[in-house]
């Protein structure tokens, strides 16, 4: 069997690794708040933050004193004993949502593994042993363990694995007659995202999610939420949820929990979380001590309500700004989407030379499904940080409009 040229040419820059990432040729050297500085001798704005993690930005002063002090005491012990650190930030995510129980995990994908055990188990235990199904939306991401790629069904991420894990049914995108059709008595729980980041930056509006809430009741299933990317301040909101009338009976969070250091939680009401008994679940890493003081300072920090207020005029300033050069722009850009600092703007080029065109003037980004390109900057970004970002895509805008894209230049980065 050949293999793929792009695969070939990343295996001769990366020997050791497995070729699994399509990456660019740019690596970084140190960051501070909104900017990393390249091994290149670049300066880039970086609205990337590692896929909404870094929301408070790189290095943050409160952040790196905690975690120094912290991992000079205790990095490590495991879940046979208690934990203070992970009982102090249980009792702070439980405060500010709907949940009065929390298991901790290392990542977003093992979070949803336990947010699909946790529905199953309390179906179980309820009396209902046969309600074991999940019903996903089509488009969702949820991770990439073997059930997690289930859960999203997409056909490209499953594709060379085997048979599908079992349990999932995936419904076409906002389809809430199909939604309440595929609920049935073996239906344990609804999942999805709020805001699809992977897919396009795709949101589920209000109404809409009510609507899920009273199917999954009328239905006997339970809500989960995927909040992964949208959560932790991204959209304006702790998490974005709390922007509707609906609460979740499960929720996942991950990314920006921990600013870049691994940390996940799965949020669950007492009722739901009851079923999760010793021995159920289990994890070596998760909620170790040195996580538990960086993402209860990360909560403390994003969850005040002033933070949270300036965040979300933030993304009204960026989302003006994007509107303006989609106008100005039209062969360029084509649509804004997306809430808070989770925005996306569909390109009519590409969107991988969008991305390309963006980096080569000092401005990072994410590409996503539909040509869209996913704008994350961190929540700490200051006003002039989002004039500068949008001076750079109008710079890329330019040049896309009048296809002369090697004239792309700022600020001394690479052109393209």
């Amino acid at each position: 069997m050949s293999v793929p040229a792009e695969v070939t040419a990343l295996a001769e820059g990366s020997d050791h690794l497995f070729p699994c990432f399509s990456r660019a040729d740019v690596s970084f050297t140190q960051g501070d708040g909104a900017w990393l500085h390249g091994a290149d001798g670049g300066r880039y704005l970086d609205f990337a933050t590692g896929i909404a993690v870094t929301g408070l930005g790189h290095s943050h002063p409160e952040l790196v004193d905690i975690l120094v002090r912290q991992g000079m005491k205790l990095w490590h012990v495991s879940n046979a004993v208690r934990i203070p650190e992970q009982e102090e930030l249980a009792g702070l995510l439980c405060e500010k949502t709907f949940a009065d129980r929390i298991f901790f995990n290392n990542s977003g994908a093992e979070a949803i593994e336990t947010a699909i055990k946790t529905a199953r188990r309390h179906q179980f235990v309820s009396g209902s042993p046969a309600r074991y199904r999940i019903v996903t939306f089509e488009g969702g991401f949820h991770g990439r363990t073997l059930a997690t790629i289930a859960a999203g069904g997409r056909p490209k991420y499953l594709e060379g694995f085997g048979p599908p894990t079992a349990g999932f049914d995936t419904v076409p995108f906002g389809d809430l007659d199909a939604l309440a059709r595929a609920c049935t008595a073996t239906t344990a729980a609804v999942l999805l995202e709020p805001i699809q980041g992977e897919s396009g930056i795709r949101s589920m509006s209000a109404y809409d999610l009510e609507r899920v809430r009273e199917i999954c009741d009328r239905q006997g299933a339970l809500l989960i939420l995927d909040e992964v990317q949208t959560g932790i301040g991204r959209t304006g909101h702790f998490f974005a949820y709390q922007a509707t009338s609906v609460a979740p009976d499960i929720l996942a969070a991950a990314k920006g929990l921990g600013n870049g250091f691994p940390v996940a939680a799965c949020l669950a009401t007492e009722k739901v979380a009851a079923g999760m008994t010793p021995g159920t679940h289990g994890s070596t890493f998760g909620g170790n001590p040195l996580a538990m003081a960086v993402a209860s300072k990360v909560v403390r920090l994003v969850g005040n309500e002033a933070f949270l207020v300036d965040v979300r005029r933030k993304g009204e300033r960026l989302r003006a700004g994007l509107e303006a050069l989609a106008a100005e722009y039209s062969e360029a850009f084509a649509e804004v989407r997306g809430e808070g600092l989770l925005l996306g703007l569909r390109c009519v080029p590409p969107v991988a030379v969008v991305a390309t065109a963006a980096r080569a003037n000092g401005l990072l980004s994410v590409v996503a499904g539909d040509n869209v390109l996913r704008l994350l900057p961190p929540l700490i970004i200051s006003d002039a940080e989002i004039e500068e970002g949008l001076m750079r895509l109008r710079q890329v805008g330019r040049a896309l409009s009048s296809r002369e894209i090697a004239g792309v230049s700022v600020g001394g980065n690479k052109r393209v």
